[in-house]
């Protein structure tokens, strides 16, 4: 299932970095910038969670909150946010129903093999809860700034 802009976004209910279950009701009246990614402590998605981190301030001027996604596990996250200085929520959705949902659990392909995985993508959601914007298949470098001006 994907979604598109203009709909309602899917009920997200997960387990943060903490083990404490959040979802997208707690943050309503926000803009959500909701980013899913493949895994803990690689380069590409230590480079996107940085990134993000560094320009934390202008999303919350923004009225923004960022919101990270992956398979890994409640204290996978908590092992990168603690180690990264991740100012912003880690969720972990290790039965994939959140990833499905959105779309962006999909075949992909390295090396001639064929494996299930995350397709690094980004959703603006509007603090009505409607999607505004989606980023699929993101470019780590200068994606930050792309979220940014979006908003």
């Amino acid at each position: 299932m994907a979604v598109n802009i203009g709909d309602k976004a899917p009920e997200i209910n997960l387990k943060n970095q903490d083990g404490i279950a959040v979802s997208l009701e707690d943050f309503k009246g926000k803009n959500v910038v909701l980013y899913f990614y493949p895994k803990d402590n690689t380069s590409g998605c230590t480079a996107e969670a940085c990134y993000f981190r560094d320009e934390f301030p202008k999303f919350g001027k923004l009225n923004a909150v960022i919101i990270g996604i992956s398979p890994d596990s409640s204290e996978s996250h908590k092992k990168f946010a603690a180690k990264f200085n991740l100012p912003f929520v880690l969720l972990s959705d290790e039965d994939k129903k959140v990833l499905v949902a959105y779309g962006v659990w999909k075949e992909k392909s390295m090396y001639g093999r064929k494996y299930m995985g995350v397709e690094r993508t980004t959703f603006i959601i509007g603090a009505d809860g409607i999607i505004k914007k989606i980023f699929n298949k993101v470019k780590v470098q200068g994606h930050n700034q792309e979220v940014i001006e979006a908003l």
